[in-house]
C-alpha cells in the first residue's frame, strides 16, 4: 500500500464507525473494487447527507451513526429536490455543478447498494424503496467542456522551462528584501524547481509525487516507478519516463537531498522537507508542494496555476508530439475519454499557430 492510499485508508477508518451499520456495510463491500481516497468522498457526502436530513427534521436521529433505513425509505421526491437545491445555491460553499453531480452519484450507489444488493436475514432487500433511482445525475464532465476551461490557464510551450528557471534563479529578485522568504528560497530553491520540472517534464500528479521513493528512481533510463490505479482501482507500480530536464534537475537535488535535509537513513521519500526546528527531514506533503507551486506561480504572472495545471501543460505539450494512446499511459488515465480534453486544447492551438503564421 502506498503512502496516500495508507493514509487515506486510516482516515476512512475513523470516519467509518460514525456512519449507521448499513452504511458500514455498503463501504466494506465496496472496499476491493475502488481506492481509500474514493470511500473517504462517499463519507464525507454521506456525512453531509444525513447532516441535512437531521437539521431539515427527515430524520429524528440524534447523530448520524442513527440514521435509519426506514428514514431514508420513506422520503419523498420534494426532499431530493430541496437537496440538491440545498448542495447548489447554500450561502456557504456553494459547490460547482460537477460536485453536487459527484454528491448525488455517492448517493445513487449507496440507495443502489440497499435496495438491489443487500439482503436482511429473510433475503430482501435492505431498502424497499429507492427514491435515488428517480433521481437523473446529469454526465457533467464533457473534455471539450474541461478543455475549454482550462485555455489560457496552463502554460504554454515555451513557459514550460521559463517557469522552472524562474524558480531556480528568477524568484530570487522578487524577495530580495524579504530575508525570511529569501532564507527560505536559498534552502529549498533546487528542490522546489525540480519538483515543477518534473511534473512539467512527466505528468505526474501530485500524489505520486509524493509517494515517490529514492529507491523508485532510475537516473540512467529517465524512469520513475510510480504507484497508479489499474481499472478495477487496484493499485500498483508502473514505470513512468521523464524528459531530460527533469534528469539535469534530479541530479542536482539529489546532491543536496541528505545533507541539506538531514535525511535519516531510515528515510526512504524522495522529496524531503526540513521543518523550522526539526533536527531531521522527512517526507514533503501534498499540502506544501500544492502550497509551493501557488507561491511560485503568483510571483511568475499566473496565478491561477497550480501542481495539476502543471499536469495539464506537461499533457498539451506531450499531445502535440505524440498520439492519444501514448497520452494515455504516459498520464495513466483509465480511458481516452479524460485524454480528450487535450485533443480539444491542442485543436486549439495549432490553430492559433496558423493564424500567428498569417499575420507574420
Amino acid at each position: 500500500m502506498n503512502i496516500q492510499k495508507g493514509i487515506d485508508r486510516g482516515k476512512l477508518d475513523e470516519k467509518v464507525i460514525h456512519m449507521p451499520w448499513f452504511v458500514q456495510q455498503f463501504i466494506d463491500y465496496k472496499l476491493p473494487d475502488l481506492s481509500p481516497s474514493t470511500l473517504l468522498e462517499y463519507i464525507r457526502d454521506y456525512e453531509q447527507f444525513f447532516g441535512w436530513l437531521r437539521a431539515e427534521g427527515l430524520s429524528q436521529a440524534e447523530s448520524n451513526k442513527d440514521v435509519t433505513l426506514q428514514e431514508l425509505e420513506v422520503l419523498h421526491m420534494e426532499s431530493i429536490v430541496s437537496y440538491r437545491l440545498h448542495l447548489g445555491t447554500r450561502t456557504q460553499g456553494t459547490n460547482s455543478r460537477v460536485t453536487v453531480s459527484r454528491k448525488l452519484s455517492s448517493l445513487r450507489s449507496l440507495f443502489h447498494y440497499l435496495s438491489q444488493i443487500a439482503e436482511d436475514e429473510n433475503f430482501y432487500p435492505l431498502l424497499k424503496r429507492n427514491i435515488m433511482a428517480k433521481v437523473e445525475v446529469k454526465r457533467i464532465h464533457k473534455p471539450k467542456d474541461t478543455a475549454a476551461k482550462l485555455k489560457g490557464k496552463i502554460l504554454e510551450d515555451h513557459e514550460l522551462n521559463e517557469f522552472v528557471a524562474y524558480i531556480h534563479e528568477h524568484y530570487r529578485q522578487d524577495i530580495e528584501n524579504n530575508k525570511q522568504a529569501l532564507y527560505a528560497f536559498e534552502m529549498n530553491r533546487e528542490r522546489d524547481a525540480c519538483i515543477a520540472s518534473l511534473i512539467l517534464n512527466s505528468g505526474l500528479r501530485v500524489s505520486e509525487v509524493v509517494n515517490l521513493n529514492v529507491d523508485d528512481l532510475d537516473l540512467a533510463n529517465k524512469m520513475l516507478y510510480v504507484y497508479r490505479k489499474g481499472n478495477n482501482e487496484e493499485t500498483f507500480k508502473t514505470p513512468v519516463y521523464f524528459r531530460e530536464q527533469a534528469r539535469d534537475d534530479l541530479m542536482e537535488y539529489m546532491n543536496l537531498r541528505t545533507p541539506r535535509y538531514r535525511t535519516p537513513k531510515r528515510e526512504k521519500a524522495l522529496f524531503i522537507a526540513l521543518p523550522n526546528g526539526a533536527t531531521e527531514g522527512k517526507r514533503m506533503t501534498k499540502r506544501a508542494i500544492q502550497a509551493m507551486i501557488i507561491k511560485y506561480a503568483k510571483r511568475f504572472g499566473k496565478p491561477y496555476l497550480t501542481v495539476h495545471k502543471l499536469r495539464h501543460s506537461f499533457a498539451t505539450d506531450y499531445y502535440l508530439q505524440n498520439d492519444i494512446y501514448k497520452t494515455k499511459e504516459q498520464l495513466g488515465h483509465a480511458s481516452t475519454e479524460t485524454t480528450e480534453i487535450y485533443a480539444h486544447l491542442t485543436d486549439k492551438t495549432m490553430s492559433e499557430a496558423i493564424e500567428r503564421r498569417v499575420d507574420s
